[in-house]
This record gives structure tokens, sequence and C-alpha cells, in this order.
């Protein structure tokens, strides 16, 4: 990445990054440097390379306006050429914008704080070290080097996602003053904590303990929200929020909104599916010669057993079929329909799939065993929240607008996306098992207490419809069933928890595109060879059963037992679970699309507290 002001490189970070932890609005913590990431405008797109996912661009296109025109990558320089370091030619430019935030520092050794815009401050850039570059206290009146300083750790930010500096003048002084401050920030004792900090303006006298912004009375006399948005250098009007004191790099200062799709066949025959891959590419043709065009620069290799022709009557009869489209896209359902009817004739150089028997003594409950041999994700970043994470709120599309924090100043024309290639195991359920564990008793009256839970849960977040997005006892089913499996998948297949990700197909018969029940279980890697077989080859039909009984024997029994077992969704409105805990099926936040909630073991197997629920035959 570079810095916005002085264009020199300060750090780097992978693109992944730039979607999951440190994308737009997002503090960076570099070496000696604190920045944040600026919004679209600011960005350089020359070096940016655009992503084709038809179905990925048109459901961003449904959430941020039809003017959005494509996905882009990141900037990326290239490779380096061999032999010594060139600091001073172009690629050494090329990255993601920033600008140092926050703006007040302090000097580790005589302790001053004060803003970068006071002239104290003088910014120190060394451009074949690009870790080195730092801010400098150039008068410091001690001895020795000049020091360098340190962001100071204190920040506001209000749910409507906007973030300012603490502000450390009105604060010590308990209110607006005139005072010519000069500010201290003295730190007592090793252990770094709150308590331990305290403000001074050395020009009054005054001084204040940094713990006092945590206690009621301080978080009450906290100042109206200015409406700052930093990344995007302006102040929205109207905002009506009272700031929120928070640490630098807190994990609930970031949280990304995004969309990811998987690279499927949508296509039954080869050049129209071609035609959808290399569709960033044709769509720039306009007639045939552009399409000889192409073909003579070596843009159309894929495309070498058709003729100029035929791809270009492929073109147009793919822009005859965009101008038809008019019903909202699904991302789940071609997917789910790719998985449940795998055709090894459509697999393609980024997707492989491999039917295989399913394990003996789970045929009557598992349909199909497929195994994804190569797959490719694309993800988009569409913006963010701060204090409150989308994840808290069902799905992307129910974030309030006014929690939502825009990428730029404008309606986006395109946004940034990332891509990934990996492998995977898809599981499809028996839809007649399920529904015949769906209509007993027991899982009736659990699925009306998940409701209640669900209900609640909406209700404490003020979110409109306590109904909605209720996913029903087949989800939860599914959903608990995935983290069971993947907590014992990820002791062998070679990556952590935290790699591997789920995508639940969870539809009952009476809705229109239904049913489906099935779950699939994957991992990727941002590099071009995508992942080497670890977790595919553990869905062959004797692995998987293995796994599978070690599974549900493993949470049949929990070490938080008799808690966890008896624990009722409605026992508190911050979560919806039954019987889950962070010993038996939670996962990271990467693993989980829901955010550890709708999950019971009792529907899986017999608990302590629960005997009649379990979906799976009690085995001896």
């Amino acid at each position: 990445m570079r810095q916005y002001s002085t264009l020199c490189k300060v750090g780097d970070i992978r693109p992944s990054q730039l979607m999951f932890a440190f994308g737009i609005g997002a503090v960076v913590d570099l070496p000696n440097l604190s920045a944040m990431v600026m919004g679209l405008e600011d960005w350089d797109i020359t070096h940016c390379r655009e992503i084709a996912e038809e179905r990925l661009l048109v459901a961003v296109r449904e959430e941020m306006g039809t003017q959005v025109e494509r996905l882009l990558s990141p900037p990326e320089a290239g490779e380096p050429i061999p032999g010594q370091p060139q600091p001073f030619d172009d690629s050494a430019k090329v990255g993601v914008p920033v600008a140092a935030f926050p703006r007040w520092v302090v000097c580790p050794r005589c302790r001053l704080l004060a803003p970068l815009s006071s002239g104290l401050f003088k910014l120190q850039v060394d451009h074949y070290r690009s870790d080195r570059t730092r801010y400098i206290h150039e008068n410091c009146q001690t001895q020795g080097r000049k020091p360098t300083v340190i962001p100071a750790r204190f920040l506001v930010a209000c749910e409507h996602g906007h973030l300012d500096d603490f502000p450390w003048v009105s604060f010590v002084h308990a209110g607006d003053t005139s005072c010519r401050f000069r500010l201290r920030l003295r730190e007592f004792g090793l252990s770094g904590e709150a308590s331990g900090l305290q403000v001074e303006c050395e020009t009054c006298g005054k001084k204040r303990r940094m713990a006092a912004v945590f206690e009621e009375e301080g978080r009450r006399s906290m100042p109206a929200c200015r409406g700052r948005r930093p990344h995007l250098r302006d102040f929205e009007e109207g905002c009506d929020q009272q700031m929120q004191a928070i640490l630098l790099g807190a994990s609930n200062s970031w949280f990304p909104i995004t969309l990811s799709a998987l690279s499927v066949p949508t296509e039954a025959d080869r050049l129209p599916q071609l035609v959808t891959d290399h569709w960033s590419v044709l769509s720039n043709a306009t007639s045939r010669e552009i399409v000889a065009a192409f073909r003579q620069i070596g843009q159309l290799r894929a495309f070498a057993a058709y003729s100029d022709e035929q791809i270009w009557e492929a073109i147009q009869a793919k822009r005859q079929g965009e101008t038809t489209q008019t019903q909202p896209v699904n991302l789940r359902l071609p997917e789910w329909d790719i998985f449940s009817n795998p055709e090894p004739e459509r697999n393609t150089a980024d997707f492989r799939l491999r039917r295989v028997a399913a394990p003996h003594g789970y045929e009557r409950i598992l349909d199909k065993v497929v195994l994804v041999e190569r797959l490719r994700e694309v993800e988009a970043f569409l913006g963010f929240t701060r204090i409150e994470a989308p994840g808290d709120m069902s799905e992307y599309v129910e974030v309030s607008e006014d929690n939502r924090v825009p990428i730029s100043r404008r309606a986006p024309r395109w946004v940034p996306a990332a891509e990934v290639r990996g492998e995977g195991l898809f599981l499809q359920f028996a839809e007649e098992a399920i529904q015949q564990w769906q209509m007993q008793v027991p899982v009736l009256r659990r699925a009306r207490r998940f409701r209640e839970a669900h209900r609640d849960w909406r209700r404490t977040r003020g979110l409109p419809d306590f109904d909605a997005s209720f996913p029903g006892p087949r989800y939860i089913l599914l959903h608990s069933f995935s983290h069971a499996l993947m907590r014992q998948l990820a002791l062998e297949c070679g990556y952590g928890a935290a790699s591997i990700c789920e995508r639940i197909y969870s539809m009952s018969a009476e809705d229109e595109s239904g049913p489906m029940a099935g779950i699939l279980l994957y991992t990727a890697a941002s590099d071009s060879e995508g992942t080497l077989g670890g977790l595919v080859s553990l869905g062959e039909p004797d692995e998987l059963r293995r796994h599978i009984t070690r599974a549900l024997e493993t949470i049949r029994i929990c070490a938080s037992d008799p808690l966890c077992a008896s624990h009722d969704p409605t026992d508190s409105a911050t979560t919806v679970h039954g019987a889950a805990c962070h010993a038996c099926l939670f996962l990271p936040e990467t693993s989980c699309e829901r955010g550890n909630r709708y999950l019971d073991r009792s529907v899986l197997v017999p608990t302590l507290a629960d005997l009649d629920l379990a979906f799976f035959p009690v085995s001896d």
C-alpha cells in the first residue's frame, strides 16, 4: 500500500486482507505508522485487474445500483525485476492509498500529545526500507535519537459508522475551553490499562484519568458525533448519535460487508460457458473484427476450437439474454443445481466435480456426496459498519442504511473484489429423511423455541419484522451438522478450522426454488494453484464414514455439560442457539456464515437434556 499524501510505500498486505481485515475505512497497524485505507476516489485503478464473475456482478448491482460496471482486484505492481530494488521507479508507487490516522500522536519519551497538524512532528521516509517510514518528534528535549512517535490509541466512533480522533482537549478540560493547551499523556505502572493513563494540560494544570471514558458518567458526557468519515475526507451532516470511546485496533471498529459467489458453470454448452467465463474481455467486442483482433493478441486461446464467427454469434446471444433478464439473482440456486446434479462434462478449469458413493450406514440420510476437486470463489466488498457487526443482523441486505458506511462519496462505478481457488466437499441430505424428522412433535416444539429466540434477538436490535429471515429447523440441522463435521475434518485435513468455510443450502419444499438440503465445506487460497487435496481426500466413502461417526460421537457429551446440553434458545436475547458452545460446536468467525447462531447438537444426537430430537440414528 502507499501513503496518500506522499506517494511512498509504507507496508504490504495481501489482497484477501483488503476484503476481510484492512479494507476501505479500516485502520492498518504498520510497523511505525497507523494508517487508514482511503475511499475509491483516491484509488489509481491503472494496475487493477478486472475479475469476471457475472452472477456476483448482477447481485452487486442489485445492492449498490446499476451504475456498477465491474469488479476490480486491488492494484498489482507485477513481478519485481531481479537485482537491486528500484524504489524510485513507477512500480514503487503502485498500491492502495492510505492516510495517517489517528491524527493525534504521542512522543514515547517526553509524552507530548499533539496532532500531526501541529507541525511538531516530521515524516521521515525510507525509500529502501518501507517498514522504517515513520513520524519523529524533531524537537523532543530528551537526549538521544529523535524518537519515533506512536499513534494515540483512543478514538471515538458511533453506530452510524463515523470515526474521529479522541476529543483530547475537551476531555481533559471537561468541556469546551479557550485554553492554549499543551498536553502530555502520562503512564503509571506497567499494565498499559486505561486506569494507568492520565492526560494532563501543562498550560492550565487540568488532569484526568483515561478510565473515566469507560465509566457510566464519562460515556454520557461524550460529545455528539460530528459525522466524520476520514476514509472519504468529509463530514456527513445530520448524525444524531453520541460518540463512543474505542481503542485503536478494537475488534468492533470495522466490520466488512461482502458478497461472495462460486464460479459454477451456468451454460449447458461449451461455447456459451467460455463466453461467460471470459466476458470481462469479450464484453468489449462490438464487431467480428474486434473478435479477430482479440485472437491476434492472444486473448482467445481458450477459443481455439471455434471460429471468429461462432464466437461473435455467442457474444450476441449473450447480450440478448442479458436484456431479457428481469428476475433478481439468487447466488445459491445455480450452485445448488450444479452440486446436486454433478455432470463431469460441465467441468471447467476453475470448477471440477467428482461424485462418490455415500458412506456405508449413511445411505438413507445422505443422498449424494460430491468431491469438489477445484473451485473458484469471488468476493466483492460493498461497505462496512462500525460498533455493530453485519453478522449480528442476519443477512447483509438487512444492514440498516444508516449503519452501512459507503466506500466512495459518489455512487461507485466499480467495487473491489478478490478471487481465491480451492477445494471442497458437498453433502446432499435425503429430502424424505429431512421431511420425516421435521414433522416429529419434539422437533416442532424445538423449532417454536428457536423462533421465539429469533424474534427476541431481532427485537433487541431494533430490526423490523421480527419473523423475517428465520431459517427454520432444516437449517438448524444442516448448520449444526456442518459445524460438527468441520471440527472433525480440521483434525486431519491439514487446514485449521479457521481456514475451512461453509455454505448451507437450505430451503423447504414450499419455497419456489426448493427443496434444498445440503452443505458445502470448502477451503481456498489466494494463489493460482489453490489447495492440494487434503479436504477432498477425506470425502472418500470409508474416510467420510469414519469422520462422520467420530463427529457425532464427539458431540454427544460436551465438556461444558450439563450446562451446554440444557441451554434453551430463549435463555438470552443476545444469542440464538440451543445445546452449543465453544467446546462442542462453535467455530471461528471466518468459518461460520451465521455468527455461531442457529446451532443445536441435540438435533443431531441424543444429549443429557434431550433424547428425542436426534436426526441421526443411535448406534450401539
